[in-house]
């Protein structure tokens, strides 16, 4: 697509100009464009600041237009809740949330692009409908915005506490309280890695983890966890500060770690079991709770092994 600047052009930025030209584009992406080389300027690289004149050649190469940040792709849906403005989907172990930098596919995002339905697009392209997240081997229900208006109000829920979210673990060894509170901050073990760490007071993003033992093992201990802040990798990194890892998380410890309960699963046995939160809609009540036949696979041989016993 080429186009020749005329006098009204004349010492105006490029990316005001190339806005001129395509009114259908954002600001943003047209920045993008010009920053990384479909745009050009009598055939020459330019800034978006950079100043045209009366009679340049403003080339927009069509074929160097921004490819869709992720693909969608056939990845089953378990498919909870649905309807016009929200989604609850019970989220399978082994796929991401969303795509990251290094990794843009095997995700609910791609998933929930292919199955096709409205997203919320607040978050971005990248992080179409996501409201919160789940690790990528942390399997269960998640809830996802169809609409920009019910993503605001289940991200308000979040933030103010409102919204319930609670998690099942087997962890390693006898936690001796029946309950208890986990109140750590989190900051990333080192600059720019996913692994987080505690910190002291007054340090890092405050995370705060509630705990209700279900049930003792011979050497290890069900737990009912409720997230009353949602850091990355929260209720992982709090069990591991009290010498507690999650079964089979390998990034947090696990490897230190024997139990006579040999199961080997895919990383960690940590599951989002239970939601509530209010209808952005209709002010309803929404309540989910996942059964034993609706757990992943290693959950449910984890207790099909300790139940034989």
């Amino acid at each position: 697509m080429e186009f020749q600047a005329d006098s009204s052009k004349d010492k105006i930025r490029l990316d005001n100009a190339v806005s001129d030209f395509l009114p259908d584009f954002t600001r943003s992406k047209i920045q993008k464009m010009i920053e990384n080389g479909s745009v050009t300027v009598n055939s020459k690289i330019a800034k978006p600041s950079f100043k045209i004149k009366t009679g340049d050649i403003i080339n927009i190469n069509e074929q160097n237009k921004e490819k869709p940040a992720i693909e969608p792709q056939n990845i089953p849906l378990d498919i909870i809740y649905e309807d016009d403005y929200l989604l609850v989907i019970n989220k399978q172990k082994g796929i991401l949330t969303h795509p990251t930098p290094l990794n843009k596919e095997n995700s609910l995002v791609n998933a929930l692009l292919y199955y096709g339905c409205n997203l919320s697009d607040i978050q971005g392209e990248e992080r179409r409908g996501i409201i919160h997240r789940l690790d990528k081997n942390t399997s269960g229900l998640i809830m996802i915005a169809k609409t920009n208006e019910a993503h605001l109000n289940l991200q308000k829920q979040i933030q103010s506490k409102t919204a319930k979210r609670k998690y099942l673990a087997v962890v390693y060894g006898i936690i001796e309280e029946n309950e208890g509170i986990i109140n750590k901050p989190l900051v990333h073990y080192i600059k720019k890695t996913v692994k987080m760490n505690t910190a002291p007071k007054g340090e890092g993003q405050e995370a705060i983890t509630h705990f209700k033992v279900l049930k003792r093992y011979s050497d290890l201990t069900l737990l009912e966890l409720e997230l009353k802040t949602g850091r990355t990798h929260q209720i992982r990194c709090h069990m591991a500060s009290i010498n507690h890892p999650v079964y089979g998380d390998t990034l947090y410890g696990a490897k230190g770690f024997k139990s006579k309960i040999n199961l080997k699963t895919k990383e960690q046995l940590l599951m989002s079991y239970y939601l509530s939160f209010t209808h952005p809609k209709t002010g309803k009540t929404m309540e989910f709770q996942l059964d034993k036949t609706q757990y992943d696979s290693d959950f449910k041989r984890f207790f099909n092994i300790t139940e034989e016993k």
